[in-house]
């Protein structure tokens, strides 16, 4: 049988395993090639992640849209009159929104076209506030169905996941390591030494989303994680630069998500927490001392917005025993 016949026929399933055929014929024949030796055994996408990028691009836009209705907002009030200025000024973030957008403005003339557009503008901001609440909840839902274990990780968000889902694509098995997964997100260590000195820097290549996404999820847990915590310290007592440290959270970090994007994560149930809680009428607090944590941390277990295996196991043994 000819190579040509053998492309013409392995067409369709190269199509269905996300291969993209061009039109040059060399591209062809090494396509055709990969197919017959099986290199090129691609498991098909997973539509999923299409309506994930279609609510995070949403989503996204939201914010976008309202930061520039903020800064239109704040440029108006610089040239506003001096009572106006002074009076809505003085306030900040929402309760600048609200105060404006109960504005009543009555008559003609320039004063009541500015107050007008001031209250234009921050009804626009509070149906966007919305329009990203509504986003963020149904991103939140399809990020955690998808993936539950990834969603489930600290300081792994809605926005976090959805781009880290995103960026793996729908089909996370072509990154055959995780050093192709850190080289992907741009947190591949740079070798940059010179003469005895001895180091690596930042990476600028990569998807910047993820990389950005990574950031955050090292900030958070530089923050609130006792693991990293502890890590940071040891670092900056080796003399490492809060750079430094970063770029060594974010490669860890990188390993561990994508252990979450190729390997199916069993997440423990929590659901019962809160109703055992509440049956035995013990307050949030009472719990929060008895761990030593805020209430709020014990609320987000609950809820399932943190995942915390121990603690969790710890708080039902007590719930047991009360």
């Amino acid at each position: 049988m000819e190579l040509g016949t053998v492309v013409t026929a392995l067409v369709p399933p190269l199509v269905e395993v996300g291969l993209v055929l061009k039109s040059d014929s060399i591209d062809a024949y090494a396509a055709a090639r990969a197919a017959l030796s099986g290199r090129a055994s691609v498991i098909p996408k997973d539509d999923t992640v299409s309506g994930i990028r279609a609510l995070h691009n949403a989503a996204r836009s939201a914010v976008k849209a309202r930061t520039a209705t903020l800064n239109q907002i704040v440029h108006i009030l610089i040239t506003a009159p001096d009572d106006i200025r002074v009076k809505y000024s003085a306030l900040r973030g929402k309760t600048q929104v609200d105060a404006i957008s109960r504005l009543r403005p009555t008559g003609d003339g320039p004063r009541v076209a500015l107050l007008t557009a001031l209250k234009t503008l921050a009804r626009r901001v509070q149906a966007l506030t919305a329009e990203h609440d509504t986003l963020t909840a149904a991103l939140d839902t399809a990020a955690t169905e998808h993936n539950p274990g990834l969603r489930a990780a600290f300081g792994v968000g809605p926005d976090t996941a959805a781009q880290l889902l995103v960026t793996a694509g729908g089909n996370p098995d072509r990154l055959r390591r995780e050093a192709s997964f850190a080289a992907l997100c741009g947190v591949a260590p740079v070798p940059a030494s010179s003469g005895r000195t001895n180091r690596h820097r930042l990476s600028r290549g990569g998807d910047r989303g993820a990389n950005s996404a990574l950031y955050r999820i090292a900030l958070v847990r530089m923050s609130s994680d006792a693991r990293t915590r502890e890590y940071v310290a040891r670092q900056t007592a080796a003399g490492r630069t809060k750079k430094e440290i970063i770029r060594l959270l974010k490669r860890a970090i990188a390993r561990e998500i994508f252990r979450y994007l190729t390997t199916p994560v069993t997440v423990p149930d929590v659901s019962d927490l809160r109703p055992a809680r509440q049956a035995k009428n013990i307050t949030l607090t009472t719990v929060a001392d008895h761990f030593g944590v805020w209430p709020a941390v014990i609320s987000c277990i609950e809820h399932g917005r943190r995942r915390d295996d121990d603690l969790a196991g710890a708080y039902r043994d007590r719930l047991t025993a009360a």
